[in-house]
């Protein structure tokens, strides 16, 4: 729950800093520039490479000891480690002035020669750009220079003691400063500057190591924060805990430790004071941080993190192997399929079909099949999207062109028929080669989105348009326009009480290689708040594991002015930073025209499946299911054979789970019975 407020009131922040910047604006966004290597904000090192809810990580152990808690690290494990490109976005260089603030136990008879507390490592070639290395009395600051390899070394510093110990270490300029639990700076003056040019391009941050064996930290590890352009001793000094000094301290860790009676040794956590409770479900706050209680219904254990209950021993359903369960033959290729249910009357199916006749069909679950229930004039359909006004249901289909008879073009709303029990035309909207629809509420009204991708004379560089619905005139009308390059999917999310909407620019006439835009809603429109460069972008997912926000683009292929088209390509997934304020590189997945993601969770497991639509070659390709292992990302569990898959939709019904894909090659679609254990 405290990291549910966090987010929100950081959120709330960066709306009011946004008001701000855009009080003058009239219709175009003015960003004001960022200064990256300076003004970054503390970037807590320890928190990116632990779970936020308490999952074990492999090779990592948390320990309470000497009234705190801390980890300790087994290996130099691929989860302790990030990109430097997550922290230096702007500007791939080391900050030229900057402080660490680490908290740290070493038990004098465990400690090496020389271990690292963190080091920055240009990956291709092995070279340590920066590390901060201590010994038995020594600690030493070794960095990259104008002349080589310099270091910075204080001695005579008594770490290895088995208490707890608070530094910070200083850097600007000539001068280096070293201050421990709050005590008196000792100062060295070194001939050299730091450097203002130490290139982190193409490198990783490796937590408690130096990316080996060689030189891992032993000891515990509570706190360790980069902050950048100052020096941070004024932050955390004076404290009335000058060896357990706080700025910013992993929630796993901050949490008071259960309170032990037992002598102070190298446990794991919640080995002490324990108590389980049975029968109803009880609270879960601060104070039941730890305990245990036992379901005597579901027969499940579930572990109180200090806000949820998490289960431990439950049965969970976790996907075994997939079933082809339906072919399903349709009068034309299929582009998109939007799946809905109608009270009373069930699922249904509505398919994008590129014909024009007999135009795209609407299929009905019936006894454990996709049947034909009606066919919808269109033209060259590429996508519907369903949502509801108040009690009423709605379709609307983007047409990518005019009517045979050279009529403009015109995309479709249809409004289900309770007396008819189909969908009747209700309202059209001009539009140009339009390839998605996006509904959404903002404060209880209604908004329809089109991406218009291109004009009839073959301009992409065109405005798509945000509707809104008019109560009185029952009609939606233009609210915003928002200038776009070759659209192809419009996102809408929500985090916490802020309202984003996200463009998958495709072609600008001239490259693939162009930025997709993210946008904030702030005074009734929706206002620039990030571009991310994006690939013949298709498709934006947006998905939360926990309290963890993502964005994954499907990159269709790279085109540039000269050389050929590139289909195997990365596709890319974003996670929302609070530090930065900002989506930042999570992984990059190799695709192959990629035109959809699709997120889905079988109980506690969470998947993506991509829709991999041609190679350079061949439209029959496999599709992918990759499975969240946490620190590793997503990793592919299932590879299921396509022919120019366009489009992923996952269902359940009383039967069970199921994966549907549409053909934009092919007039087939399958439908796949998902396997649980």
């Amino acid at each position: 729950m405290e990291g549910q407020h966090n987010l929100v009131l950081s959120l709330w922040l960066l709306a009011l800093q946004w008001c701000l910047l855009l009080l003058p604006l009239t219709e175009s966004v003015t960003v004001v520039p960022w200064k990256p290597c300076t003004d970054l904000h503390p970037v807590d090192l320890l928190s990116r490479v632990l779970p936020h809810n308490g999952e074990a990580l492999d090779g990592v152990r948390m320990v309470q000891e000497g009234g705190a808690r801390g980890v300790q690290l087994f290996k130099p494990t691929q989860a302790l480690t990030f990109p430097s490109s997550q922290l230096f976005i702007n500007c791939a260089h080391f900050p030229a002035e900057f402080s660490i603030v680490a908290t740290l136990k070493v038990p004098q008879t465990r400690v090496k020669k020389n271990e690292y507390l963190f080091a920055v490592v240009k990956e291709d070639v092995d070279q340590l750009l920066l590390g901060l290395r201590f010994s038995k009395d020594k600690v030493h600051l070794i960095y990259r220079g104008s002349m080589g390899r310099e270091r910075l070394s204080f001695k005579r510093i008594r770490l290895a003691d088995n208490h707890w110990h608070s530094m910070v270490l200083a850097i600007s300029g000539h001068h280096a400063t070293l201050t421990l639990d709050c005590g008196i700076p000792l100062e060295l003056v070194h001939k050299q500057p730091f450097p203002s040019d130490l290139s982190t391009d193409g490198s990783r941050f490796h937590i408690g190591s130096r990316r080996k064996w060689k030189g891992l930290f032993s000891g515990l590890l509570r706190q360790l924060v980069l902050v950048p352009g100052s020096d941070a001793t004024s932050r955390v000094c004076p404290s009335s805990k000058p060896s357990l000094v706080e700025l910013s301290v992993p929630t796993i860790l901050s949490n008071l430790p259960v309170n032990s009676h037992m002598n102070d040794v190298l446990l794991p956590p919640y080995e002490t004071e324990v108590r389980v409770t049975l029968g109803s479900k009880p609270a879960c706050t601060a104070a039941e941080q730890g305990q245990l209680w036992f379901d005597t219904l579901k027969r499940g254990l579930f572990l109180c993190d200090g806000a949820y209950w998490h289960s431990m021993l439950q049965d969970k359903d976790r996907l075994d192997y997939v079933d082809d369960y339906q072919d399903l033959y349709t009068t034309s290729e299929t582009q998109d399929i939007e799946l809905f249910q109608i009270p009373s009357l069930g699922m249904f199916a509505a398919m994008a079909h590129r014909a024009t006749k007999p135009g795209s069909a609407i299929y009905r679950w019936t006894h454990g099949q996709f049947q034909l229930y009606q066919n919808i004039s269109t033209f060259k359909a590429q996508a519907w999207k369903q949502f509801t006004i108040g009690r009423k249901m709605f379709l609307a289909v983007s047409n990518s062109v005019g009517p045979a008879d050279g009529k403009r073009e015109l995309s479709v709303i249809y409004r289900w028929s309770n007396k008819r029990l189909k969908f009747v035309r209700y309202q059209t909207l001009e539009t140009h080669s339009a390839r998605d629809w996006e509904a959404f509420h903002i404060n209880n009204e209604a908004f329809l989105a089109v991406a218009n991708h291109r004009t009839d004379n073959g301009n992409h560089n065109i405005n798509s348009v945000v509707y809104k619905w008019n109560p009185g005139t029952k009609t939606f009308e233009v609210n915003q326009t928002i200038s776009t390059s070759g659209a192809y999917d419009w996102e809408f999310f929500t985090v916490g009480p802020y309202h984003f909407l996200a463009v998958a620019n495709a072609f600008d006439g001239i490259s693939t290689q162009i930025d997709s835009s993210i946008y904030i809603w702030l005074g009734g429109a929706f206002q620039l708040f990030q571009t991310i460069r994006t690939f013949g972008a298709t498709d934006w997912e947006m998905f939360q594991i926990g309290n963890r926000v993502f964005l994954a683009v499907a990159n269709g292929h790279m085109l540039c002015e000269r050389g050929p088209s590139l289909y195997t390509i990365n596709s890319t997934i974003y996670e929302l930073d609070m530090t930065t304020k900002m989506f930042l590189k999570f992984q990059d997945i190799v695709t192959y025209s990629a035109v959809d993601w699709e997120f889905f969770s079988l109980g506690d497991e969470h998947f993506l499946v991509v829709a991999n639509s041609y190679d350079g070659s061949s439209y029959s390709l496999n599709s992918v299911i990759y499975r969240w292992q946490g620190y590793e990302g997503f990793v592919p569990v299932h590879r299921l054979p396509t022919i120019g898959c366009s489009d992923w939709e996952f269902f359940t019904t009383a039967e069970g789970s199921y994966l549907m894909y549409s053909s934009a090659k092919a007039p087939l679609s399958k439908v796949f019975k998902l396997r649980i254990h």
